[in-house]
């Protein structure tokens, strides 16, 4: 009765949420610029240096430090993982396009300069990881993810092109799955290597952003939306689950696919005072926690009061 009375609390929470009406004032974070500012690039241009050569060390740290490296060499993934990693790769494509183009509106690069900009950092700095993958023995260039790359960098552009706005967004979210202890050295050990490994914890998104199909004249909030996930569940290897690692036995775990459907809410599209619009505005590729029906490839359907 507890747990019932915190879903009923929940949905109550998230029903209030839903009625509420966009505030009339607002600065939003990152505006766009009709003037070209210089100094704003040159910023802007140098904290992308920072901030990518230490997400580059960290990759390396996580993901590279312990395996040899080897020549240049292809590798066929697409099997892998029940394609959870590909997925991964278009929402990062997509999420990454998307704030390199705001930022360049932001320095008054023209709408269409912007684009390119934008899906250009996007191929690029993932092509720079693939190309490390080519390198590794325990990986290789998968032609698989650079596809998977090439699609949500196409999600981004082609919305921001004939739209110009991003009316269904890739998103993710994630939480702590039980499999990582059977096999900790694939899926993760310390809590920054778990989510990014554990792909069973981890669940991507499309948000359908309602107002933004429906007529101009409408007074239908910004903010709602109603967003289809999918996620796996049960994998401790990449291809089938090992019966034992390392002499330690294995449960048997049914590798099942999960497709999901939830409520959503942009919350940037409210304007708000300056602070909380950049908090929003980080906040745009994670899926805010919601009441989430699901179905899986076993075809059994499951009700989540408060999924994230």
């Amino acid at each position: 009765m507890h747990r019932f009375n915190r879903i009923i609390s929940k949905l109550c929470f998230f029903a209030v949420l839903c009625c509420v009406t966009e505030p009339a004032h607002t600065q939003h974070f990152l505006p766009p610029s009709d003037t070209y500012r210089p100094n704003r690039l040159k910023k802007v241009v140098i904290t992308e240096v920072a901030v990518g050569t230490a997400v580059s060390i960290g990759l390396y740290y996580l993901w590279y430090k312990k395996f040899p490296r080897s020549r240049f060499h292809l590798f066929n993934d697409n099997r892998e993982w029940l394609q959870m990693d590909k997925i991964g790769h278009a929402a990062t494509a997509y999420n990454i396009g998307v704030l390199q183009y705001d930022m360049m509106r932001w320095c008054g690069v023209k709408k269409n300069d912007a684009i390119v900009i934008g899906a250009a950092t996007a191929l690029g700095g993932l092509t720079v990881i693939e190309i490390l993958d080519g390198f590794s023995t325990h990986w290789g260039f998968s032609r698989g993810d650079m596809l998977a790359n090439l699609v949500g960098t196409a999600i981004f552009a082609s919305q921001q092109r004939w739209w110009d706005e991003q009316r269904v967004t890739m998103k993710f979210s994630a939480h702590f799955s039980p499999y990582a202890q059977y096999h900790g050295g694939e899926l993760g050990k310390s809590w920054a290597s778990r989510i990014l490994k554990d792909y069973n914890g981890q669940s991507y998104w499309l948000s359908f952003n309602i107002r933004s199909f429906l007529p101009a004249s409408s007074s239908f909030p910004n903010w709602p939306a109603f967003a289809l996930g999918y996620g796996a569940d049960g994998m401790i290897g990449g291809h089938e689950n090992p019966d034992s690692i390392k002499g330690n036995l294995v449960p048997h775990f049914e590798r099942t696919r999960r497709f999901m459907l939830s409520p959503d809410a942009d919350l940037f599209r409210v304007r708000s005072i300056a602070p909380v619009d950049a908090a929003t505005y980080l906040l745009k590729p994670f899926k805010f926690p919601a009441p989430t029906l699901e179905i899986n490839s076993k075809g059994k359907v499951r009700f989540y009061g408060w999924y994230h």
